[in-house]
């Protein structure tokens, strides 16, 4: 086993699924990234970290969390994004609903506000060495633990999410996030993300809210 993704996984929660994952990602994406992707899941089928405040999905959808395959199908929440959230297997995600996916060369964040792609390493192992190197910032790790301090745990399918998007200037505190269904939460901010796509850095914008 890849030496990061052994020890992230053995600092991390119990697995979401017990059902023995068949890995069959070639209708999802060509990238040969997905071997070490197969391995994690093998070794663990989904599970949450540094407090919750790190969410990698199981390969098949549970009684109470959904699967990396239901996860992808674009009509969930994917296809709200128009084309600016396409070629890319999510598979994991922060304590924000900020998505970490599969792209042909590497493994990339996705902003759900911005819908703006970031690399951030080359393979599976190297994002758990990553993720283990960083992970207050990649996963919002403390505002997890200071949010789940005062209103308890956060329950499966759910993430924090701002009152006041991060893109517009709201606040890393506790007192401008509030728990949501995640894919709710993404299908609100793909709404975002479409207005200010066109906008140049600086300008000012109106959010129109959908009803």
């Amino acid at each position: 086993m890849s030496f990061y993704i052994k020890k992230l996984v053995s600092i991390c929660g119990d697995e979401l699924s017990t059902k023995q994952a068949s890995h069959n990602f070639s209708a999802l994406t060509s990238s040969s990234v997905c071997e070490q992707l197969k391995e994690l899941l093998a070794v663990k089928n989904g599970f949450y970290g540094f407090e919750s405040a790190l969410h990698v999905f199981p390969y098949e959808s549970t009684d109470e969390e959904i699967g990396l395959l239901d996860w992808n199908e674009k009509s969930l929440w994917i296809s709200y994004y128009n084309d600016m959230a396409l070629d890319a297997l999510y598979f994991a995600e922060d304590v924000f609903g900020s998505q970490f996916c599969v792209r042909d060369d590497g493994i990339y964040s996705f902003d759900p506000e911005t819908a703006d792609f970031s690399k951030i390493a080359e393979t599976i192992n190297d994002w758990c060495h990553v993720i283990l190197n960083d992970y207050n910032v990649l996963t919002g790790y403390s505002l997890a633990h200071s949010w789940q301090k005062l209103h308890g745990a956060i329950p499966p399918c759910h993430r924090l999410v701002p009152k006041i998007p991060f893109v517009t200037g709201g606040s890393y505190d506790i007192e401008n996030l509030y728990l949501e269904c995640t894919y709710k939460s993404l299908i609100a901010r793909a709404n975002l993300a479409l207005q200010i796509r066109d906008i140049p850095d600086g300008n000012s914008i109106k959010i129109i809210t959908q009803e």
